[in-house]
């Protein structure tokens, strides 16, 4: 499952996109164990990317680990966050996928991967249920 060279594929999260698709709300400490544990069981690296603050009050990327990183994108939106992070992986020839519903954000940052998951998907995804 790995892309050429032995890097795992990258998966760019929207994170409160998928935390608002499902009611109630999951917790955002929750989302972050499950995308953990799904980055393990499918073998790709996870970029969770949070409007305003990440859990913890995090601004900026933080890497827990080789498998999850968690991104607070401040001032800036998550849909230019993740446009501009979307651009760098397809321009460096990084296979990646794209997880959001947000219809704006899939054309605007979808071009060049290699997969888009609707933020509701994901969920039941992570949840074994996909």
């Amino acid at each position: 499952r790995h892309s050429p060279g032995g890097v795992p594929k990258t998966v760019l999260v929207d994170a409160r996109n998928v935390l608002r698709s499902q009611w109630p709300n999951l917790p955002e400490q929750e989302l972050v164990e499950r995308c953990r544990a799904w980055a393990e069981r499918e073998d790709v690296r996870v970029v969770a990317a949070f409007d305003g603050r990440a859990p913890g009050g995090l601004v900026g990327e933080r890497a827990l680990d080789e498998l999850l990183t968690l991104a607070g994108t401040g001032t800036e939106s998550v849909d230019d966050w993740t446009a501009r992070r979307a651009a760098t992986l397809a321009e460096a020839g990084e296979e990646h996928w794209l997880v959001t519903s947000d219809r704006e954000l899939r054309r605007r940052a979808g071009k060049g991967a290699s997969r888009l998951i609707g933020g509701g998907g994901f969920l039941r995804e992570l949840s074994g249920r996909g």
